[in-house]
């Protein structure tokens, strides 16, 4: 999902450096939803991981 919101910011950059300022902005909110989704779903994972903890080792 980060390297869509990189690739969508980077179309974005090119379309506005060619002049196109109603594409750049759709594709700049493309970017910065798609980073905080990501930045949400990084945190969520992050706090179920603390939150689980390790479980005890295998028994062989």
């Amino acid at each position: 999902m980060l390297y869509w919101a990189l690739v969508f910011l980077l179309v974005s950059l090119v379309a506005a450096l060619f002049g196109f300022s109603g594409v750049a902005a759709v594709f700049g909110g493309f970017a910065q939803l798609l980073f905080y989704i990501f930045i949400a779903l990084f945190l969520a994972t992050l706090i179920l991981h603390l939150v689980r903890g390790r479980g005890p080792p295998p028994v062989v």
